[in-house]
């Protein structure tokens, strides 16, 4: 007799758990088990016991055959079991390093119109042409000098430009040149319109140094306004009178001659009045004896003198010093920016209570003005003018941006303000014209000078 072990049976809770919970390979393994164990049971009885010539009892292969076939079927339908392929983890990128900015190159023109000049023959006037350029030169060098205590180096080309574009032309094809970091001049108007396309193309920033233009004059999104134009010293007038005057004690006057100077600074006063401040009582009158005749009494009167031409100025200060000091009108006079360069009767401007706006102001009593006139004699033997005050504040602000912020020091033109010996900065930005200077002072005649008052 043979003994056949039983295979212990499921529960009968949990033979579909089983199912649910096992991976179908067991499935497979327990079916192939389960019909083993039939087939094994069929063939023991039906073809398993043959006798042979020995006498012996043998299995023959065919239930081998059969049981391993069935495996195979079976195991080949079976789900496949991929191992996973290992990947070689990706190289890192190779990060370049930044190069380091370690020197700023700053390419300068100025019109020193040598060519001009014979050296056997040349008169102290022809000098004389040129010492604006060589005085504005002299104080930017001294300025870039000091930026570069911070710790940059600095590499300037100084050009002369001749005030001709034809020359520009030729400096503009100069590598030196196109690998400046920024362009500063040409100091006139069409030295910056001719050197405008370089610059965008170049994606440069160019200062104008010297020149009172509008921005909008040059359509350069990379230039750099320094000196204020005559619109803004117009509004500046307009919000100073605003702010000290009542409007319903005061009348605004503006004696314009309808010159287009003369209009290029009243228009902006003008609009501005209209614009932000409607309560004031605006008169324009094209000269003081006109003024006179519509006087009323009871007012306090702003008068601007839209003019700079001292032919018109002088005799029209002498009658409005008469109107306040004779007819006793209440008077202050606010003049054209101009006036800080010329020269009238300085009693009558301080009775006046006259008022300029200016794009500088010059303290000979601080510090810093003693110590950068101190610098220029010793250097280069000549007191510093107006121009060499302006090369300074220029050459030091932009090459201490350049220390300060390397290549990308253009991004904080308009972040990083600026008190100069001369000009103070404080810069605004157009995408079309450009950054422009917003910075202006408001000056008043006081102890025969001129005072900062705003």
């Amino acid at each position: 007799m043979i003994l056949v072990r039983n295979r212990q049976q499921l529960l009968s809770g949990n033979k579909y758990l089983r199912f649910e919970l096992e991976p179908p390979r067991n499935i497979v393994m327990l079916t192939i088990a389960m019909l083993t164990g039939l087939f094994k049971s069929f063939f023991k009885k039906n073809l398993c016991a043959y006798p042979e010539r020995s006498g012996q009892v043998v299995v023959k292969n065919s239930f081998t055959l059969l049981a391993i076939t069935l495996i195979a079927v079976l195991a080949s339908c079976s789900p496949k079991i991929t191992k996973p392929v290992a990947t070689a983890p990706a190289k890192p990128i190779e990060q370049k390093p930044v190069a380091k900015f370690t020197q700023g190159n700053i390419s300068v023109f100025v019109p020193f119109q040598l060519h001009q000049f014979n050296l056997k023959t040349v008169t102290k006037a022809q000098i004389g042409k040129a010492d604006m350029a060589l005085d504005f030169y002299q104080g930017l060098m001294l300025g870039i000098d000091s930026a570069a205590s911070e710790g940059l180096n600095f590499k300037v080309n100084v050009f002369d430009s001749r005030d001709d574009n034809s020359q520009l032309a030729v400096l503009s094809k100069r590598e030196a040149v196109k690998a400046s970091n920024l362009m500063i001049g040409p100091v006139f108007p069409d030295g910056i319109k001719y050197m405008t396309a370089f610059s965008e193309a170049n994606k440069m920033p160019i200062v104008s140094p010297l020149a009172a233009s509008k921005p909008s004059e040059f359509n350069n999104p990379y230039l750099i306004s320094v000196v204020n134009n005559i619109e803004q010293h117009g509004v500046k007038v307009a919000d100073y009178i605003a702010k000290q005057y009542k409007a319903d004690q005061t009348i605004v006057v503006l004696i314009n001659t309808k010159k287009s100077s003369d209009e290029a600074f009243a228009a902006p006063i003008k609009k501005q009045f209209a614009a932000k401040y409607p309560g004031f009582l605006v008169q324009e009158f094209s000269s003081t004896y006109v003024f006179e005749t519509k006087m009323v009494k009871g007012k306090k009167y702003a008068v601007i003198m839209c003019s700079d031409d001292a032919s018109f100025v002088a005799p029209s200060l002498t009658k409005l010093y008469r109107l306040k000091n004779v007819a006793d009108y209440p008077i202050q006079v606010f003049g054209h920016p101009n006036w800080a360069k010329q020269t009238y009767n300085i009693d009558q401007l301080q009775s006046l209570q006259t008022v300029l706006s200016s794009s500088y102001h010059v303290d000979y009593k601080s510090k810093a003005v003693i110590d950068f006139i101190r610098a220029y004699r010793n250097k280069y033997e000549f007191e510093p003018t107006e121009y060499a005050f302006k090369g300074f504040d220029i050459g030091f602000y932009f090459g201490k941006l350049m220390a300060k912020h390397g290549a990308s020091y253009a991004d904080f033109i308009i972040k990083e303000d600026y008190k100069g010996l001369h000009n103070d900065f404080d810069f605004g930005y157009d995408a079309e014209y450009g950054f422009y200077n917003q910075h202006l002072v408001m000056l008043a005649y006081k102890n025969m000078s001129l005072s900062q008052v705003d």
